[in-house]
């Protein structure tokens, strides 16, 4: 499987402005396991350059995050993957096609269960990738991928002002429609019996 993970970088990567979880060893790692990697932030094109060379990482790409479709119609992969820190970068990832990844989930580095286990996706009647789902469940045998458990009753809301969910890093309004959608298989199936 070939995979493609775009790093932001400040508050994603280690060298980030602030520091982010995802170390530079997570990034060679995933290099050296055959992922096609670069970069898509703010930051100006000659920075990025300029961080990954100080770093002695080579990459396949270097964007502005807001072109993330030139990235996926230049490179051909099985899965896209965007990790960053803001609401911004889950906009431009889904935006592009790409399954989006908070940066603190991505420094249990889940590319590597993916690539192992083969599997990209949730079973049929979920609606989403394991990215965006968050249930990659690789201690099942062969890394089966399991619907989430999810309920709004866990959603942590810190700011009242735009009903944001911290728990899941999503508006709370987002919660309360992904909870619905994992509802909504179950009562069709139980509707047919």
């Amino acid at each position: 499987m070939k995979i493609l993970l775009s790093f932001d970088i400040d508050g994603t990567l280690e060298t980030g402005d602030p520091p982010g979880p995802v170390t530079l060893d997570m990034v060679r790692r995933a290099r050296d396991m055959g992922c096609i990697i670069g970069s898509a932030s703010d930051r100006s094109i000659s920075s990025q350059t300029a961080m990954w060379e100080r770093s002695e990482i080579v990459v396949d790409f270097v964007a502005n995050k807001h072109v993330l479709m030139e990235i996926k119609q230049r490179f051909e992969a099985d899965f896209y993957l965007h990790l960053g820190d803001r609401e911004l970068d889950r906009q431009f990832a889904r935006e592009a096609g790409f399954d989006f990844m908070w940066m603190d989930e991505a420094a249990s580095e889940p590319w590597i269960a993916i690539q192992n286990s083969g599997i990209a996706q949730v079973p049929d009647g979920t609606g989403a990738s394991i990215i965006e789902k968050g249930v990659l469940n690789s201690s099942g045998p062969a890394g089966i991928i399991k619907p989430p458990q999810f309920s709004t009753s866990d959603c942590n809301v810190v700011n009242k002002e735009y009903n944001w969910c911290e728990t899941h890093h999503r508006p709370i309004w987002e919660c309360k429609k992904y909870e619905a959608d994992l509802k909504a298989p179950q009562k069709e199936m139980d509707g047919l019996d």
